[in-house]
């Protein structure tokens, strides 16, 4: 599907009454888990749509282009609150929780298996390992304090295992800026999987660093704390992909593509009535969105919009599946990497003069102040075994043990051992 090709509506037709604008939820005891993760992917998205659009607005001095970018800011804003408040009333903030990072697990391996930049798919897969391990101490805390098995919420379509321990992922800032790549000549599967993945973890990061402190116990508000601040490298870490010598508009453009793209995807794979026809009305506002910026880029800049994104016919659609299989490769053969500048190194190869290390005893000097331990400790100290929902053993043997938390393994050049 080439959305430039479609006729468009006229963007103010996209405005919605408070009745449309306000959704019916899903059941949160039948939903489908990836219905569930299309959901919490697009509400980022949308916001990603709304904050890049208020930055422009704030870096343009022209008013015509302002009172574009208002018009359909508001639309954004309104698609965003039809998603988001598809969550149920008494879906708990955990329970959406595990639901962000199973987003973060599948999608983040799905890009990556669809990424022709090798440097874009490594950094991809570095960062699968460790929000693999978040869903872990997350789904831990669960079941520590509710005993809900967060295997209820993914079913059987994630693991939760241990992936690289979030103790091992704190780095020095440094270590977050990677090489942005040339929008100019990458791929347009490379230009939308770094839009849509830092979109995504944009949105898991707000969510932490505004929610985490409303835990009800201090052992969750400590672990949203420490999983909010690798969320924020994590943004670092693939927003630095992006091109910083694309102008405002060629991004508008890139935005508005990415929107259509996803919500053509969506549309195609969604078994929730209800959700589709949501997903449908969407696709129809953001091909007039769409057009509006191909408009305006002649209009302001005088480039056509295929020098942006050649063809416009949609690369292969983004469609959620079993990715387990997959994740095992990449945990069996990363598990030890390091952030290193702008590449990926062992842990044991570091110099021990590395920012990796004075980082690591600034912020983790006592390992037992460490939310992201603790909860795995509390948890084995209650049922005697750390919990955990596996199609097979961890393909990690230094993290297979249930009894115990390996604090040293991609963190510690010491040989794997179990604190």
């Amino acid at each position: 599907m080439n959305p430039f090709e479609q006729k468009p509506i006229n963007v103010k037709d996209g405005i919605m009454d408070w009745c449309t604008m306000y959704p019916q939820p899903y059941d949160k005891n039948t939903v489908d888990p990836y219905t569930r993760v299309r959901i919490i992917l697009m509400n980022g998205i949308e916001v990603e749509a709304t904050l890049f659009k208020h930055q422009f607005h704030r870096n343009c001095q022209n008013n015509d282009i302002r009172r574009e970018l208002a018009l359909s800011r508001r639309i954004e804003q309104q698609q965003q609150k039809h998603i988001n408040w598809l969550k149920p009333i008494d879906e708990t903030q955990l329970e959406t929780t595990i639901g962000y990072e199973h987003v973060a697990v599948d999608l983040t391996a799905w890009l990556a298996q669809n990424e022709p930049n090798a440097y874009v798919k490594q950094a991809l897969d570095f960062a699968l390992l460790e929000d693999f391990d978040h869903l872990y101490r997350y789904s831990n805390l669960m079941d520590l304090d509710s005993q809900i098995p967060a295997q209820q919420i993914v079913k059987s379509y994630v693991d939760i295992t241990p992936g690289r321990p979030t103790i091992a992922e704190h780095r020095f800032p440094f270590d977050s800026v990677k090489n942005p790549v040339d929008f100019k000549t990458a791929d347009i599967r490379t230009k939308l999987n770094s839009l849509i993945i830092t979109s995504g973890e944009q949105q898991t990061m707000n969510f932490y660093m505004n929610l985490g402190n409303t835990y009800y116990n201090d052992l969750g508000r400590q672990l949203y704390l420490e999983i909010a601040m690798i969320e924020e490298q994590h943004v670092s870490h693939y927003g630095s992909l992006l091109d910083p010598s694309a102008t405002w508009l060629e991004n508008l453009l890139l935005h508005e593509y990415m929107e259509c793209y996803l919500y053509y995807s969506f549309y195609q794979d969604e078994p929730d009535a209800n959700v589709k026809s949501i997903w449908e009305r969407h696709l129809e506002q953001e091909i007039s969105h769409l057009h509006k910026a191909a408009e305006m880029l002649q209009q302001y800049e005088g480039k056509d919009w295929q020098q942006v994104i050649p063809g416009g016919e949609f690369p292969k659609l983004l469609q959620f599946h079993d990715t387990r299989d997959y994740v095992r490769q990449i945990l069996a053969q990363q598990i030890q990497l390091t952030a290193d500048m702008e590449s990926y190194m062992p842990v044991c190869d570091l110099p021990p003069n590395h920012e990796f290390f004075f980082y690591q005893d600034r912020v983790n000097h006592n390992v037992n102040t460490v939310a992201s331990h603790n909860v795995i400790v509390q948890h084995q100290q209650k049922f005697n075994v750390d919990y955990r929902a596996e199609e097979k053993p961890n393909p990690v043997p230094e993290l297979s043990d249930r009894t115990t938390d390996n604090t040293h393994i991609a963190r510690s050049v010491r040989m794997p051992a179990y604190s």
